[in-house]
């Protein structure tokens, strides 16, 4: 029986992770919630043979440290990261075996993002819900609309500074293209293709767990 713990609850609902890997056979699944210092030798405790982190916390409590990780590492059990703090943390490591997946991830390790700011949000700490927007789903979003001609470069530089210059837990898309310069009908076609688009924080995580289920299976 394989035994993998799995930090998430925000980027990815308990139960849609749950659709994805709870039917791979022989194999046991712990939900947590966003990881803090502390929790990592917790789950030691608990003898997992796969972590995986994607959601964790900035500001509320102390992050997840290096050394919690390496440990882990140290002990031969897998760690992969993804889409949040699993992301900034695996490209951090990965020279040292954590295993970094996603978007959100290369964008660490190549230095295009650099800001824990970038993925942090403002969470409703009962349910999990996000009540704000990371600034780095805003880049990837405003990017792929100037792939698909429906921004300018001009346009997205100016929607993403107008993101960055919102603290992280007041930054959602309203109020970014209610402060740009877009005519009506283009934020319009925006907003339907957020929601057409989804969040690749939740696409990250997602791809994760799949990855986790493929390895599992051959």
């Amino acid at each position: 029986m394989t035994k993998i713990i799995i930090y998430t609850g925000l980027s990815l609902p308990f139960e849609e992770a749950k659709d994805i890997l709870d039917s791979t056979e022989e194999v046991e699944v712990i939900y947590k919630r966003p990881i803090k210092r502390g929790d990592l030798g917790i789950a030691l405790r608990e003898n997992p043979d796969i972590i995986a982190i994607i959601d964790g916390v900035f500001h509320q409590n102390s992050a997840v440290g290096h050394k919690e990780i390496l440990e882990v590492l140290n002990k031969g059990i897998k760690v992969y990261g993804a889409s949040s703090m699993g992301a900034l943390r695996a490209s951090e490591l990965d020279s040292l075996g954590m295993i970094g997946v996603g978007y959100c991830y290369e964008q660490y390790a190549t230095g295009e993002v650099e800001s824990d700011d970038d993925v942090a949000v403002m969470l409703d700490s009962e349910t999990l819900e996000a009540l704000s927007v990371p600034l780095i789903s805003m880049k990837y979003i405003f990017t792929k609309a100037v792939e698909e001609d429906l921004l300018t470069e001009s346009e997205k530089d100016e929607l993403l500074s107008i993101a960055k210059s919102e603290f992280y837990p007041k930054r959602n898309y309203a109020t970014t293209l209610s402060k740009s310069s877009l005519d009506e009908h283009k934020k319009g076609e925006i907003i339907n293709f957020i929601r057409e688009t989804g969040d690749i924080k939740k696409h990250d995580a997602e791809k994760l767990l799949h990855l986790i289920k493929s390895e599992l299976e051959n």
